[in-house]
């Protein structure tokens, strides 16, 4: 079910989170001799050694590299009880979830990542953590503007939250794919009303600045995108159940699914003007399928093959194996 080569499945960027120094180096070493075919939006770890050896240095960028974010945690999984929720776990009374660092801490990183020029990326899954931090953003940013700070997963948002992220242009990153893993056992987490109030609710999310990138959390998640194109617009796991769909109000259109998964997720990273879409002077990274994605029945999505990938017009996988 896990793929160690991201071409297989279409992919020609991935943005990767978490990534020490150390890890950049030999990314950047490695797509230079062309042994990574893999154009790469680096999260950089907090942590001093990583940060002065690239945020304080500004922003760094190369045709397969770009570091320019920070990756924050502020708050554990849903699963596990660890994300930090405004009222305790319907399934376990008084438990409210992890604050995984300080207030303090948090306010530092984004003062500091703001000062340096670097987009702000963190981890929150219940509803305190993405009110919490979208707080934060909204201290230090303002207003509208356009440093596209990212909220990564806001899986459980408070229905008086959501709009935080359109007042402040925070973009919401999502992986529609949490939606159909989790929906046997969420509600036993967070009770009806919270999980019909702001729970995995891409389409309202969408609404707040009318775009928004989307992927898989691999490890976590399969990584095959198209997974996460049929998720996003069926609301169905891959069995597909349940009939009628999960939450079906909260479903992405074709067209909003995929553009989460190209042009949008090139915006989160600021590259829309160089790749995401099919256009005259951008980077030649697209696929070749046997079916017209936009037509072919949803259910034969998953199901899918990718006969062939290219990166910058170079081929970089066959499915005949050529």
């Amino acid at each position: 079910t896990r793929c160690a080569r991201p071409s297989k499945v279409g992919l020609t960027t991935l943005h990767v989170a978490g990534l020490d120094a150390d890890r950049i180096d030999l990314v950047d070493s490695l797509q230079k001799s062309g042994q990574l075919r893999m154009r790469i939006y680096a999260m950089l770890a907090p942590g001093k050694k990583n940060l002065e050896a690239y945020m304080y240095r500004g922003i760094y960028k190369t045709d397969h590299l770009n570091v320019r974010s920070i990756k924050l945690y502020a708050d554990g999984a849903l699963g596990s009880r660890g994300a930090l929720l405004l009222e305790p776990y319907s399934d376990a009374p008084g438990h409210y979830g992890l604050q995984l660092s300080t207030d303090s801490y948090f306010v530092k990183m984004c003062r500091d990542a703001y000062d340096h020029g670097y987009q702000v990326n963190t981890h929150c899954i219940g509803d305190s953590a993405n009110r919490m931090i979208l707080g934060m953003y909204g201290n230090i940013l303002g207003g509208k503007n356009d440093l596209r700070w990212r909220i990564e997963h806001a899986q459980v948002v408070d229905p008086g939250d959501f709009d935080l992220f359109g007042r402040y242009s925070i973009i919401p990153s999502v992986q529609p794919t949490h939606a159909t893993s989790d929906m046997y056992w969420a509600e036993e987490r967070l009770g009806k009303e919270r999980m019909q109030g702001g729970a995995y609710a891409y389409k309202t999310l969408l609404g707040q600045n009318g775009w928004l990138p989307s992927g898989s959390d691999f490890p976590v998640e399969v990584i095959n995108p198209l997974y996460g194109f049929y998720a996003a617009v069926s609301r169905k796991d891959r069995s597909g159940r349940p009939e009628g769909g999960f939450m079906p109000g909260q479903a992405l259109s074709r067209e909003e699914a995929i553009r989460a998964m190209t042009i949008w997720a090139a915006k989160a990273a600021f590259e829309e003007d160089e790749k995401g879409s099919l256009e005259k002077g951008k980077y030649a990274d697209f696929v070749v399928m046997p079916e017209d994605l936009m037509e072919v029945p949803i259910e034969q999505v998953p199901g899918l093959r990718i006969l062939k990938t290219y990166l910058g017009g170079r081929e970089v996988y066959d499915a005949q194996g050529k």
